[in-house]
């Protein structure tokens, strides 16, 4: 994680540090440790005069609700669309991986984690998801692309502006 964003914020608990997180969301595990849980991290941007990303992780307790966290990171502006894409599914590799590493540390490590991808809604991106289901899979996660990734086109989508 860079220097510059060095916390998550919740809706729930507001701001916090990656090992607060992390707590929280043992807590949330705790409660029914009985549950699926499927850890999913998504990303999605917004073109002002610099480039917003969002990251967000949720972890979905499967047939009864949610938690997330999100953080935001603004980067110069960028002029194509292939890397604006290639951007997003940076940052979520990037929060993936942080996570695995700390729900390895947790005995989690057997969880299902995957990759939101804001790409495959348009014709536009359409060109591009070989590209960047290549990269998630290449790096071993879960790859899952629109319509049914609303880990990045609703979640964090959510708090890009």
């Amino acid at each position: 994680m860079t220097e510059q964003y060095p916390y998550f914020m919740s809706p729930t608990y507001g701001k916090l540090q990656i090992d607060e997180v992390f707590d929280k969301i043992t807590q949330f595990i705790e409660q029914e440790k009985e549950r699926n849980y499927v850890f999913i991290v998504g990303t999605d941007s917004f073109t002002d005069i610099n480039l917003t990303l969002v990251t967000a992780v949720i972890v979905h307790k499967v047939g009864a609700g949610a938690i997330y966290f999100y953080r935001k990171k603004e980067i110069p502006k960028v002029f194509s669309l292939k890397q604006k894409v290639l951007y997003e599914a940076t940052m979520s590799l990037e929060v993936a991986c942080l996570v695995t590493n700390q729900l390895s540390k947790n005995g989690l490590s057997e969880v299902r984690l995957e990759i939101h991808l804001d790409v495959g809604g348009s014709v536009k991106t359409k060109e591009i998801i070989k590209d960047v289901v290549g990269m998630v899979i290449g790096n071993g996660f879960l790859a899952v692309v629109k319509p049914d990734a609303f880990g990045a086109s609703n979640v964090a989508d959510r708090h890009t502006k």
